[in-house]
């Protein structure tokens, strides 16, 4: 099984076998329950769906109060599909904890959605320094961008110029994060490292 859904608890740090202070993630990875298997001949790829996070069911569509009770389950917040052929290893309704899929794994990536930081300029968004002299364009506005365009060729900004817009809020995905510690008992697991996202927010984590 390569993955499971979870939810970023927060930050901490621990001490490494070097003495060294280590600033690590907590994240609630699982339990997820199997609530569809997808097969080549049937759907025309291989998957299995995974479901995680309890939901109350009068916050439930129709369509999924049946989806669930099929797996035979109660409602839940976040579905994700994993693919890869698991129809011989699983069928719906089995539960997949942390200390199953992750026990003798040393890296891990991990996808969320980054923190929501509005609209900003150039200097937040891109590290622009802003101008301190009276040059490029402007003299006295210290965090615009200055001049942007060209000459009369081509008279237009290009598509993709860095300028200011909506920063974060986009899905992200950190590689090959180091597993620090597994507690089964309390489905969690210990990242090195930082992960995208707020606290309390949905994170997929892969092997």
């Amino acid at each position: 099984m390569p993955g499971l859904i979870g939810k970023k608890i927060g930050m901490t740090s621990v001490f490494g076998a070097d003495g060294k202070n280590i600033p690590c993630t907590v994240v609630e990875a699982g339990p997820c329950v199997v609530t569809q298997i997808r097969t080549v001949e049937k759907d025309g790829y291989a998957a299995v769906q995974l479901a995680y996070d309890e939901m109350k069911e009068k916050h439930t569509s129709a369509p999924l109060k049946g989806h669930f009770a099929k797996a035979g389950t109660t409602p839940k917040h976040k579905i994700v599909e994993f693919k890869a052929d698991f129809a011989q290893e699983l069928k719906l309704g089995d539960t997949l904890t942390v200390g199953d899929v992750f026990a003798d794994t040393a890296y891990v990536d991990v996808t969320g959605t980054s923190k929501g930081k509005g609209f900003q300029g150039v200097v937040k968004r891109h590290g622009f320094a802003g101008v301190g002299g009276q040059t490029h364009g402007q003299h006295n506005r210290l965090r615009h961008p200055g001049s942007l365009g060209a000459s009369s060729w081509p008279s237009r900004v290009f598509k993709g110029m860095r300028m200011a817009g909506q920063m974060g809020n986009e899905r992200v995905k950190i590689f090959n994060l180091e597993v620090v510690k597994i507690i089964p008992e309390n489905n969690l697991i210990v990242l090195k490292g930082s992960v995208p996202g707020a606290k309390g927010s949905y994170v997929i984590l892969e092997d």
